[in-house]
Formats: C-alpha cells, sequence, structure tokens
C-alpha cells in the first residue's frame, strides 16, 4: 500500500454511524466529557483540602470522578474504532497504540481512585487524602500527555481529519468556487 492510500485510509471511519462521518469523528467530541470531569475532580480535591466544611467536595470530586469514567468508555470505544482504520506498522499506528495504552491507564487509575473514596466517608469536616489528591494529580498529567499524542495523531498525520482538497472548500470566497452545489 503506498502512503497516499494510507492516508486515505486512516482519513476514513471504519463506521460511520459508530465513529462519526467523514471530517467528523465522535472522538474528539467524547472526550471533553473525561478531560473536564477530572480536571473538575482535580479542582475539587484541591479545594477540599483549603475550605471549612470540604466534605460536599470530596463528595463531588468523587462523582466527576465516576462520570469521568463512564465518559472515557465511551470515548475508547469510538477511538478504538478509529484506530482501526490506521494501516499497522506505521508511525501513526504506534502512536495511536501509545494513545490507547495511556488513556487505558489513566481510567483504570481513576477507576482505582473511585473504588479507593467508597472505602470511608467523607465528612464535613474531612477533605480528600493527599494519596488520593497525588494519584488523581499525577493521572490527570499523565492525561495530559496522551492529549498531547492524540493531538499528534490529528494535526500531524491527518487521522480521521478531512482530506485538505476537502478543507480548501472553507476557504474559497464565493468568486473562486466553480460552479454547481456546495455544502
Amino acid at each position: 500500500m503506498t502512503v497516499n492510500n494510507d492516508l486515505r485510509q486512516a482519513k476514513q471511519p471504519v463506521s460511520a454511524a459508530l465513529a462519526g462521518p467523514y471530517g467528523h469523528p465522535f472522538h474528539p467530541i467524547l472526550v471533553t466529557v473525561p478531560i473536564g470531569a477530572w480536571v473538575g475532580s482535580l479542582v475539587f480535591d484541591i479545594a477540599s483540602r483549603i475550605v471549612d466544611r470540604p466534605g460536599f467536595l470530596a463528595h463531588g470530586s468523587a462523582w466527576l470522578i465516576a462520570i469521568g469514567v463512564l465518559g472515557a468508555l465511551a470515548a475508547a470505544s469510538v477511538g478504538f474504532l478509529d484506530l482501526f482504520a490506521i494501516p499497522t506498522g506505521t508511525p501513526a499506528f504506534r502512536t495511536g497504540l501509545v494513545h490507547m495504552a495511556l488513556n487505558l491507564g489513566v481510567t483504570a487509575a481513576y477507576a482505582a481512585g473511585f473504588a479507593w473514596r467508597q472505602v470511608g466517608d467523607y465528612p464535613e469536616e474531612q477533605g480528600v487524602g493527599y494519596g488520593q489528591l497525588v494519584l488523581s494529580a499525577a493521572a490527570l498529567a499523565v492525561l495530559g500527555v496522551s492529549g498531547y499524542l492524540g493531538g499528534k495523531l490529528a494535526y500531524r498525520y491527518g487521522v480521521r481529519v478531512a482530506a485538505e482538497d476537502v478543507q480548501a472548500d472553507g476557504f474559497r470566497t464565493h468568486s473562486d468556487r466553480p460552479p454547481g452545489p456546495h455544502a
């Protein structure tokens, strides 16, 4: 297979119904849920070490972690489909595997952190433990590295990104367009 065919293959969805149509993958939309939830949970964790009566922040953080884990599972399912679109043996595929492995590790760390938080009760005067806070901060740091790799897949390798000739339509003025129907 040639490089152009490999690149064309990596831009096409394995299943448009499940992974999103050409040029509109679902994975980048879905990753906002765990990223937002886990960033919010870390903010709540830190705040629980600062405020009086921090129990509500500790409870809120646990809920955000659970929402993030569920969102990560949804994002992983469509991300896995996107990985199938990348030809094996390529740098893009290897980057995708590392991206996936890091994300699975982060999700497992947050799931373990959620379970750890269920062991004890958070009275109003008790914040999140330092070990739990460190686990969340470390998992979020790894998520940042994985996000960098996800950006590399999209912006450097063009995985699931529309071809440049399709992108160019967004930059043509009315006078630059050839006659015919346009989106």
